[in-house]
């Protein structure tokens, strides 16, 4: 699997804040005082239970910084499938740094893991349908890239990375500019002729004043099945259509049967439960 990881030139701040920020001003003060500096020690990440692997170019950055010394061994790379029990990775060599680093790696990895899960599992509910689930902008702020990373590999897209990406006019946009003509209307005298246009609509009647203008996709917030089924009927190919507004893997087959083109669903970077991952002590 191709999930083009970020360069660890983009990762290294991440992890270098979220170490300083668990180090503080004096250090692992617990292992500093219990474990002698010449302790070698042999360990594993293993997964806890079934899902998918993300952030292990994350958590070893964290070992490694705090010791070049660390000796890591990927068994299951990103993009993985485990089931429990099974071996991510093996760590070894400084005891200090393997138990100061610890926590650090592991949130990295749960989190990364839990969304990639999270997705893989909508994306199984609706593989008998051509639609994509797609992300959102409701990350964690500083982490976008990679949660938006393990969204894709779980199987699922990206939608816009950041307000740059493209115009997507919302309903306070809409209510701002004196409704949808008006919006799309300044919006194509404002964009370049690379940025794409998309529009937000509520009801039926907004999407058909919408389609009018021709922008390049829908956005058809918290429509019913039934409003979705003929939503895409009425565009019939003219503009890329988007569901969204609370779905879940329940919810999700129904909807891609509708024929709409993107699923995108906020709270697999902003409320995915982690999949749990432990580092586990093994004897010399």
């Amino acid at each position: 699997m191709n999930l083009s990881p970020l360069p660890v030139i983009m990762l290294e701040p991440l992890v270098r804040a979220a170490l300083l920020e668990d180090l503080g001003r004096a250090g692992d003060v617990t292992t500093d005082a219990i474990v002698t500096p010449y302790h070698y020690a042999r360990t594993v990440l293993a997964a806890r239970q079934r899902g998918i692997v993300v952030g292990l170019d994350l958590a070893i950055l964290a070992f490694r910084l705090i010791s070049p010394d660390v000796e890591i061994s990927v068994e299951r790379p990103d993009g993985s499938s485990v089931v429990e029990g099974e071996v991510i990775a093996s760590v070894s060599g400084p005891a200090r740094t393997i138990l100061t680093a610890e926590r650090t790696a592991l949130n990295f990895l749960c989190h990364l893991s839990g969304i990639a899960t999270a997705t893989a599992s909508i994306v199984a509910a609706v593989r008998e349908h051509p639609a994509k689930i797609v992300c959102t902008r409701k990350t964690t702020p500083g982490l976008r890239a990679i949660e938006k990373y393990a969204v894709r590999a779980g199987g699922g897209a990206n939608h816009r990375f950041g307000l740059d990406d493209a115009i997507l006019i919302k309903d306070n946009h809409i209510t701002i500019a004196g409704g949808i003509r008006a919006a799309i209307k300044r919006a194509r005298a404002s964009a370049g002729h690379l940025v794409k246009i998309e529009v937000e609509v509520d009801t039926l009647t907004q999407l058909e004043e919408a389609l009018t203008l021709a922008p390049d996709a829908i956005l058809l917030d918290n429509m019913s099945v039934d409003q979705l089924r003929e939503a895409v009927l009425m565009v019939a190919g003219r503009a890329i259509t988007e569901a969204s507004g609370r779905i879940t893997a329940a919810s999700a087959p129904a909807i891609a049967a509708t024929g709409i083109d993107l699923i995108s669903i906020g709270w697999l970077t902003h409320s995915a439960p982690i999949l749990d991952i432990g580092l586990d002590f093994r004897a010399r």
